[in-house]
Formats: C-alpha cells, structure tokens, sequence
C-alpha cells in the first residue's frame, strides 16, 4: 500500500450496548489493518469528583469493559488495546479523544433489519463536533463483500474525503467506486426538450472533466487501487443513498464551517447517508 497511514490511536465509545460491541470489533479490525493501538473509551455523565466505580451500576460496566478489553486483545492479537473509563460527559469525551485520532468509531441503532441508521443523541453530536473521521457502525458490525464507495462533491475540496477513501480502499484490497451525483442549472426546465438534452450533455462532460482531474493525484498515490466512476443526475441526499446498498464501506464528507457550534451542521448528504444506509458509514471532516 503506499500513501500515508495517520498515527494517532483508532477510538471507539463504548457503553456495553450491542451496537457498541459491534462498533469495537470493527474497530479493533480497522486498528489492526492500519497497524495502530485501539482506545476503548467509556464516558460516564457523573460528577466530575466521583471516580468510576462509586456509583450503583458502575462495578458492572467497569466489569463488561475489561471482559470486552479481553475479548478485544483476542480478536486482534496484533493490536495494543487500552480501555478507559472517564468520568464526564460522553459527547465532550469522544470530542476530545477525536482531536489525536485516526478514526472515531461509533455504534448506531439500526433502525430495520433491511436499511437505516437511528442515529443517537451523542452520535449525532459528535459527528458534528470532531475534527477526525468518524464511522457509524450497526449492531450487526459486518462489512458486506463489494467496493468501498465514496459520495464525492466537486464544489468543494475533496482531498481529505478522497484520501480516506482511497487508503480505506488500499486497506482492505478492495475496488474503489467513486459516485457523483449532479443536478442540471436552475431554470432548465424551462428549456425546450432539444435544448435540455443538449446542455445535460455539456454539463456532464464538464463534471467527468473535473471528476477526472479530482482523482487523477490520488490514482497516481494508489496505483493498486482499482477504481471506477459513476456520475448520476439527481439529488445527493436521495440518489447517492439509492447507488450504495450494496458498499462495502460509504465514504462522505462533512463541511467544515467556521462559525459558533450551535450552527455547525452534518450536511445533507451525510445526514441522509447515516440515517438510511445499511453499510458501516465514514464521515470525513474537510475544508
């Protein structure tokens, strides 16, 4: 594989619930394909001043925790696994530990045996928060067989989102599979028949033209990677979800913005994708 590899730990949050022994396993496997120590980390909205294990319920969580450290350093024997439990409160714990992490990872309810993600309170903050990449994973855990994809927006910097993509890609030896979905310019609907045809041919040879010069760094950096391109005319938040049932892993972006926290936002895109899509999900942070 060539490309580089970040060094800090992967992170998991954990609170004993089957999604987020699910979210620890993947992430125990993620930490030993990219050969990094694993942090398990469990927050516990106590008094600051009470240490883990004062309170009713905590010896048995403190007690799942190392029992799952264990079951964890088995899974991946090559992976150096450090459970922590933290008093405070979860959101401001997993956003502090994602400042020095690769991957943030992060168990969600599934919302049906067929697609969806219910996406919890903390999830839903966190991914607003963090500075890494985070990824939602189901109760089920398991990465289908087929491509890694990524949902690409060529009216922003892409690098941070192609990067991931194309290392998780290299990870795994897996094919890579590019999606952009375009829209025609506002008021062509109002075109004749002939001039609609002939404006969404223009305007998708521009978009191949700019998908292509996006790409053509990180093809060079990942000449094992086998990738291929699909542009969709449609809306993002509805067709890319429609184009990835059968992912291996989805790979979105989140808008950095730099403005008060209370106005930061996951995107369109990556709120569809996290709430309706049955793969493990990435939303990378860029900009």
């Amino acid at each position: 594989m060539t490309g580089p590899v970040a060094a800090g730990p992967v992170v998991v949050g954990f609170d004993g619930s089957p999604e987020s022994l699910a979210a620890a396993a993947w992430a125990a496997r993620e930490a030993q394909r990219r050969g990094l120590r694993l942090d398990v980390l469990q927050a516990w909205p106590r008094p600051k001043h009470l240490a883990p294990g004062s309170e009713p319920g905590d010896h048995r969580a403190l007690a799942q925790l190392a029992e799952h450290e264990g079951e964890l350093r088995a899974l991946a024997p090559e992976v150096t696994v450090a459970a922590t439990s933290v008093a405070g409160d979860p959101v401001e714990a997993l956003e502090a530990a994602g400042h020095t992490a690769a991957v943030l990872v992060l168990g969600s309810r599934g919302l049906s045996t067929l697609r969806g993600f219910l996406v919890g309170s903390v999830s839903q903050e966190v991914l607003r928060r963090a500075a890494c990449p985070v990824v939602l994973i189901r109760a089920d855990g398991d990465e289908p067989d087929g491509a890694v994809t990524v949902g690409l927006d060529l009216a922003h910097p892409a690098d941070a989102v192609l990067a991931f993509a194309f290392e998780a890609a290299a990870l795994r030896s897996a094919p890579l599979r590019v999606i952009h979905v375009w829209s025609p310019p506002a008021g062509s609907e109002y075109m004749s028949y002939g001039a609609i045809g002939g404006l969404e041919r223009e305007v998708s040879a521009v978009e191949d033209s700019g998908l292509a010069r996006a790409l053509e760094p990180w093809r060079t950096r990942y000449p094992e990677v086998e990738v291929t391109t699909e542009l969709i005319r449609g809306k993002p938040s509805v067709d890319l979800v429609d184009a990835t049932a059968t992912a291996r892993l989805l790979v979105v972006g989140r808008r950095i913005r730099h403005l008060p926290l209370r106005h930061h936002h996951i995107g369109p895109v990556a709120h569809a994708a996290i709430h309706h899509v049955h793969c493990p999900v990435a939303v990378v942070p860029y900009g």
